[in-house]
């Protein structure tokens, strides 16, 4: 009986040989073979597999599932606890590397694919981390400080418990455990958009956000600005279609970085808005850092950042498929690929892709069209050194929408559906970027990481636009136009990161340099032969539209050259357990370069040069009332160029921004629900505004406009009990010109709320025959919104609910949401002028899914 077992053990291995590839598809968590287990007089002799299911359920007979991960803090240290439903586990293998012990059990499988994390869990240990490290074999990893902590295991019947001491109390080590970080659902405790190392969020003087891409799933996000109402005080809207816009706590033109390198051009029309509608499907998650920050990303606006975190190759097989449909013949089919192209898993793919058609709301007969592939390439060149490179490919055709009109002191009262433009408005635009990321572990204190990236868009529009409203007739005056526009980007980050003591004192040093250059162009053309539309009675078809060679007249002709190069440093200072201080500058040069050709606003043409220094601070503290609250308040500037320029034609000097903000971050479920509690107060300074003694001269400013903004944010997100998530914002925005030659002082800014707020929650079955069903509930709210900043016109409150339902069990998920399910009639984001850009919200929608993973 031996032999013929060992026989069959032999051809066993020859069976996983050639079936890993294609078994790794279907079943990818029992590729390896189960380890031997002879036969005994007391039991049953095992029959050999004589087909592959066979084999594989043989194989998960032989594991043991972990249920669930249970710690609790010890006098000396934390004891884990892996519970089982049945079997016993195997006792682990255990070994220190550097500051981290690990603990390696075969024959486990985690019933939770995505592992358990908590960050801090204890006095002296800075993570633990369980994860799935292979099909077959669960790790547990625990992360001390200048040594790894040691452990004692016992096993039982129902379990493995550890007991876990650290060794040091000295520094604190914040070394990546694992290629892949276990963070799940909606709490996110580590985030690196605040500091730009891998730092708590809890640790980080400035109220910052993180959208994970299970908020995301659950609500079926489709585009940027649906996802981050999740966030309190962000308004956002497409910019007529060619672009994303966001407002951050109050101010316009939020700097939106894919991976922390920027989206935007330099030039004036796309430094208010984002001439690119990015897609959301390859998104791990988005962060949201508030307040002034030019000390970490060089030239943006106080309001703050919004970093778009993409996804990477897996440690373990991905194959998932998704096709979404919904209203008005909306239809999104889309993969998500990862796995391993060599043996020893040290190369890693990929891929995301999908196309999009809809036919949207508003009445035109351009429908919406997207195509996407984002392919990824990890390499683990050595156990200290990773290698990413990615790419990305976007093409968009949508409408050119100009949105409704201001009728009054508010908006017309007409069909939502209702457009002002021609059915066939169109903007085309492609999007590609690609760049690598290096990273390299000197040791277990220093590491460096260079990136670098380029990217290239355009888009060419053709459009009827509004260039006069007559309220008493109804009648707006239209005039085609044409636009094409592109920009090229390069950048290059390089930064190196230190752990140190001097003392008792413990530093984590971040000393960095960007570089980037940039050119936009546009060339826009017009044809002044009027167009009139009855606004209540439109008629459409008649004007003629001209092609982009054939119009006569182009208004504006410019080209923007911009070179930066950014020295930062900065110091988190851990001077006591409980008390820590970020410290650190960043100086900026940026060289801008402007020609414009002669054109309708600049007849004779000119060209303009600027080179801008700035240096830019940024002071905050944390202090730790008690080990789940955080007292913290910071410090900090920010500066943009200015594109105006004055009477003489010199540009203005740079607007730039200061900020003060003090706030509480607590755990309310510690290492599952997270808040933030935040009081701000921002001024932009040297705004443009137009020179008192040239008011007849055209683009004539001076750099003594003054804005204000303050306010009350508060932020929610994370785990409330098993099953039970929550997403939650409120906001009070009180956001005001402070100075200005022509604009009234207390006129509020453009579209800003003073009250907004936004609560998600879900709630999935955890056990009994309908495990796994699941439903979403929540709203959206804004108060009345100033439509421009002479204030002429309000745009009303609104409130929007939304509900889903969902059905997940094993690998097939099953979704529906229903969106404004009251159809409220709604006006989002922030208008361009009285009869431009003042966007309808989208009506009662619903969309549905079928994910599986493969």
């Amino acid at each position: 009986m031996s032999k013929a077992y060992s026989a069959i053990e032999v051809s066993g291995h020859e069976i996983t040989l050639i079936l890993l590839c294609s078994v790794s598809i279907v079943q990818p968590q029992h590729v390896l073979a189960a380890p031997e287990q002879h036969p005994t007089l007391d039991q049953p002799q095992a029959h050999p597999a004589t087909t592959v299911t066979d084999w594989l359920t043989q194989i998960e007979g032989d594991l043991v599932k972990v249920t669930n991960v249970q710690i609790e803090t010890t006098e000396t240290g934390l004891s884990v606890q892996l519970n089982t439903s049945a079997g016993q586990l195997a006792t682990p293998q255990i070994q220190s590397i550097g500051n981290r012990l690990i603990a390696v059990i075969d024959n486990a499988i985690l019933e939770d694919p995505q592992g358990f994390q908590s960050i801090d869990p204890a006095s002296d240990i800075t993570e633990l981390t369980v994860i799935q490290a292979t099909p077959t074999q669960i790790r547990v990893l625990v992360t001390g400080v200048e040594l790894a902590p040691i452990a004692q295991v016992t096993v039982g019947t129902e379990g493995l418990a550890l007991v876990v001491t650290p060794i040091t109390d000295d520094a604190e080590t914040e070394i990546t455990v694992t290629a892949e970080r276990s963070q799940t659902g909606y709490f996110i405790p580590k985030a690196t958009t605040g500091t730009r190392t891998d730092t708590a969020i809890r640790n980080v003087p400035q109220s910052i956000q993180v959208l994970p891409k299970e908020v995301l799933k659950d609500q079926q996000v489709t585009r940027l600005d649906e996802a981050l109402r999740n966030v309190s005080g962000i308004t956002g809207d497409t910019t007529e279609g060619a672009g994303f816009q966001f407002s951050l706590r109050g101010f316009s033109a939020a700097k939106v970085l894919r991976n922390g390198f920027s989206l935007s051009g330099s030039d004036a029309l796309s430094n208010t808005g984002l001439l690119t509608l990015p897609e959301t499907a390859n998104l791990e998650q988005i962060e949201v850092l508030k307040g002034p920050s030019s000390i970490l990303y060089g030239e943006i606006n106080p309001g703050g950042v919004i970093n778009l975190v993409t996804k990477t190759p897996t440690s373990q097989p991905l194959y998932e498929a998704e096709v979404q449909v919904g209203s008005r013949t909306f239809f999104r089919p889309r993969i998500d690929f990862s796995d391993t192209l060599t043996q020893d898993g040290q190369l890693r793919y990929r891929l995301n892709a999908l196309i999009q058609r809809d036919e949207g709301f508003r009445d035109y007969d351009q429908n919406i069209q997207r195509e996407f592939v984002a392919p990824v390439l990890s390499w683990d060149i050595g156990e200290e050194t990773n290698l990413t490179l990615d790419f990305e490919y976007l093409h968009d055709q949508r409408p050119n929408d100009s949105g409704l009109l201001a009728f009054g002191r508010g908006v017309v009262d007409v069909p939502r559906e209702r457009i002002v433009g021609e059915p066939d408005d169109v903007i085309d635009r492609d999007f590609i970027t690609t760049g690598y990321t290096f990273k390299h572990q000197f040791n277990e204190n220093w590491s460096v990481r260079s990136a670098f990236r380029y990217s290239k868009q355009d888009y060419l529009s053709n459009f009827f636009l509004p260039l006069n409203f007559n309220e008493a007739t109804g009648l707006v005056a239209r005039i085609n136009g044409s636009t094409d526009w592109f920009q090229d980007y390069l950048g290059l980050q390089t930064e190196v990161t230190g752990k140190f003591k001097t003392g008792p004192i413990q530093h984590t040093l971040l000393f960095g340099v960007d570089l980037s250059q940039d050119r936009s162009g546009i060339d826009a053309r017009v044809n002044f032969a009027p167009s009139l539309l009855d606004i209540f009675n439109p008629v459409y078809g008649t004007p003629t539209r001209l092609s982009f060679n054939d119009f006569a007249t182009v208004a504006r002709a410019q080209d923007v050259t911009t070179r930066r190069l950014g020295i930062l440093l900065q110091d988190q200072i851990k001077v006591l357990d409980n008390l820590q201080f970020v410290v650190g500058g960043r100086y900026d040069t940026v060289d801008q370069q402007v020609t414009n050709s002669p054109s309708l606003f600049d007849p004779a043409g000119r060209q303009g040069e600027q080179t801008v220094d700035a240096f830019t601070p940024r002071v905050g503290v944390v202090y730790q009332l008690i080990p789940e609250l955080s007292l913290y308040s910071s410090f900090a500037q920010s500066f943009t160029p200015s594109a105006s320029t004055t009477a003489a034609g010199d540009f203005l000097i740079p607007e730039t921004g200061e900020g003060f903000e003090v706030g509480f971050k607590a755990e309310v479920v510690p290492d599952k629900l997270f808040a933030t509690l935040a009081y701000f107060n921002i001024t932009k300074q040297n705004v443009a505004t137009p020179d008192p003694n040239a008011l007849g001269v055209f683009n004539a400013f001076v750099a003594t406009g003054e804005q204000q903004s303050q306010g009350i944010e508060l932020d929610l997100s994370g785990e409330i009990l098993p099953g039970w998530n929550v997403i939650a914002s409120y906001a009070y925005t009180d956001a005001e010109i402070t100075q200005d030659n022509v604009i009234p002082i207390g006129n509020q800014l453009t579209g800003i709320p003073k009250h907004s707020a936004n609560l998600w929650t879900t709630y999935t079955l955890q056990q009994g025959d309908l495990q796994g069903l699941g439903f979403g509930i929540g709203f959206t709210y804004a108060s009345d919104r100033q439509g421009d900043l002479s204030n002429t016109f309000v745009l009303n409150d609104y409130f929007i609910t939304n509900a889903a339902i969902f059905y997940q069990r094993q690998r097939l998920r099953l979704a529906v949401n229903f969106k404004n399910i009251f159809n409220v009639n709604y006006i989002q984001g922030t208008p361009i002028s009285r009869i431009r850009g003042i966007e309808p919200g989208e009506p009662f929608t619903v969309i549905g899914s079928i994910t599986y993973q493969f």
